[in-house]
C-alpha cells in the first residue's frame, strides 16, 4: 500500500468516527495559531542557541550566513519552512542541541511515539496517529526511525559500567527471532539480485539485581544462541568485565535451565542457585495422571471428569505452594513430607518429578524473610519478558539484533519509569 492509497484509508477511518469534528475552518485555523507560535518559538531559540556556540569559539569565530530551510514534525504539526541559523564556517563542528544535524523529528515527539509504540501500537497504527496529529502520512520506513533514534542510546546505557555488585541476581532467557544475511541470492521482480536473508531463533539472556531493600533492576541483557553452559559462562564473564564482584554474587534464580551451574561454578563461585518455585509447581501439572478421580462432588451429585481433573491439579499446586509459605526451612520440609504422604498414591510420577532437585528450591530460607517473595521466583523478570513478548509477536522476525535490543530497551525503560526505578546499576 501506498502513501496516497494509506491516506485515503485514514481518512475513511477518521470519516467514521462518532466523535463530532471541529468545523474544518475553526481548525485549520488553530492548527495555523499553534504552528505559528512554536516556529517563531523554535526560531528564536536556535538563533539563542548559534549565539552561545559564536561566544565560546573565541576570536576565531566565524560569521553568520543567513538561514536554511527545513521541515520539521512536532507534536502540534508539520513545519514545513522553519529558519535554522547557520555559520559561514564550521557548521560541522559545533554541538546542536534543540536540533540534531538532519534531525527531521522534535525530540518531544520521538518520545512520545516511543511511549506509543512500546505500548503495543503497530507502525501502521502511529502512521494513523500522526496523520491527525501532523496533517500528513510517513512512510512506514520513516516511522520506524522511532527506533532508530534509541539505538543512539543503547549501548552507552547497556554497557555502563557497574559501580556496585548486587547480592542476587535474577537470570532467564526470552526467545525471539531475529533475520541474518546468508551467503545466497535471489533475484527480485525488478531482475535484481538481492542477498537472501533467514530468520532464526536467538534468546536475550538477562539478569535482574535484586537490592537489599527489595527493589530491582535490568543489570545487563545480550543476545545468545542458546541457553547452554557456554553461553551463561560468557554472559557472567561480560558482567564481570562491566565491573561486577563475582565473589559477591551469592545466589542467582532461575529456573531449570540446564547449562547455568556449570556457568554458575567457573564465573561465581560462591553463588548458591534457586531454582523458581513457580517453574517447579507449574511441572506437576505435566506428569498428572488423574487416578482415581472422584465421581461425585461434595454434596453427592455428580460430576463431570474435566471438573474433576481441574479440582484435582488446583489441590495439588495449592499444597505444593503451601510449603514455601512456611516460616522456615524444617517447617517447609514437615509440609513437603505431609505432601508427600498425601499425593504419592495417587499420584506418583506427579510427586517423583517435584522431589526432583526439590532443595534448590528452599535456598531462599538462607536470605532475610523481607526477600522471600522477591528472591524465590523469576516473576520480576518474567513480567518484562511478557511485555516484550506482546511487541515481539506483533513484529515477528526482528529484522538485525540491534533493533532487537532497541525494542527490549525501551520495554525496560518504561518498565522502570513506571515503577521510579533506575535503569543503569547503582554506583555506591
Amino acid at each position: 500500500m501506498n502513501i496516497a492509497e494509506r491516506k485515503q484509508q485514514i481518512l475513511r477511518v477518521k470519516a467514521s468516527s462518532f466523535q463530532p469534528e471541529l468545523d474544518e475552518a475553526l481548525e485549520q485555523a488553530l492548527r495555523t495559531a499553534v504552528l505559528g507560535a512554536v516556529k517563531t518559538t523554535l526560531e528564536a531559540a536556535l538563533k539563542e542557541e548559534v549565539k552561545a556556540a559564536l561566544a565560546q569559539m573565541g576570536k576565531e569565530r566565524p560569521r553568520r550566513s543567513g538561514y536554511f530551510q527545513r521541515g520539521l514534525d512536532t507534536q502540534y504539526g508539520h513545519l514545513s519552512d522553519l529558519r535554522v541559523p547557520k555559520l559561514r564556517q564550521r557548521n560541522k563542528e559545533r554541538e546542536w542541541q534543540i536540533l540534531q544535524r538532519y534531525q527531521r523529528g522534535l525530540g518531544n515527539l520521538v518520545n512520545w511515539l516511543c511511549c506509543l509504540y512500546v505500548m503495543g501500537l503497530s507502525l501502521r497504527d502511529l502512521q494513523e496517529a500522526l496523520y491527525f496529529l501532523i496533517g500528513h502520512v510517513l512512510s512506514r520506513t520513516a516511522v520506524n526511525q522511532v527506533t532508530l533514534q534509541v539505538q543512539k542510546q543503547l549501548d552507552t546505557r547497556r554497557l555502563v559500567p557497574i559501580g556496585k555488585t548486587p547480592k542476587v541476581l535474577i537470570v532467564d532467557g526470552v526467545w525471539v527471532e531475529i533475520q541474518y544475511t546468508r551467503d545466497e541470492f535471489k533475484e527480485d521482480r525488478a531482475g535484481h539480485l538481492r542477498q537472501c536473508r533467514q530468520a532464526e531463533e536467538r534468546v536475550i539472556l538477562a539478569a535482574l539485581a535484586v537490592w537489599e531493600d527489595g527493589s530491582y533492576e535490568m543489570l545487563h541483557y545480550e543476545i545468545a544462541t542458546e541457553e547452554g553452559e557456554a553461553q551463561w559462562s560468557q554472559f557472567f564473564e561480560h558482567l564481570i568485565e562491566r565491573g561486577l564482584n563475582p565473589k559477591t554474587v551469592q545466589l542467582v534464580v532461575s529456573d531449570g535451565t540446564l547449562g547455568l551451574p556449570k556457568a554458575l561454578q567457573k564465573t561465581l563461585p560462591n553463588a548458591q542457585q534457586q531454582r523458581c518455585i513457580t517453574h517447579k509447581v507449574r511441572g506437576i501439572e505435566r506428569y498428572l495422571n488423574y487416578a482415581q478421580l472422584p465421581q461425585m462432588d461434595a454434596s453427592g451429585q455428580p460430576i463431570k471428569p474435566d471438573e474433576a481433573k481441574r479440582q484435582r491439579r488446583f489441590a495439588i499446586t495449592s499444597e505444593a505452594y503451601q510449603i514455601y509459605e512456611a516460616d522456615n526451612v524444617e517447617q517447609a520440609q514437615q509440609r513437603l513430607q505431609q505432601f508427600i504422604d498425601q499425593w504419592k498414591l495417587l499420584e506418583p510420577k506427579a510427586v517423583q518429578v517435584f522431589q526432583r532437585d526439590l532443595e534448590l528450591t528452599l535456598t531462599f530460607y538462607q536470605f532475610e524473610r523481607s526477600l522471600h517473595s522477591h528472591i524465590r521466583t523469576t516473576n520480576h523478570l518474567e513480567r518484562l519478558f511478557r511485555e516484550f513478548r506482546t511487541k515481539s509477536d506483533e513484529i515477528g522476525a526482528f529484522p538485525h539484533e540491534t533493533s532487537c535490543l532497541t525494542v527490549f530497551f525501551l520495554v525496560i525503560e518504561r518498565d522502570h519509569a513506571k515503577h521510579d526505578r533506575k535503569s543503569v546499576a547503582k554506583t555506591s
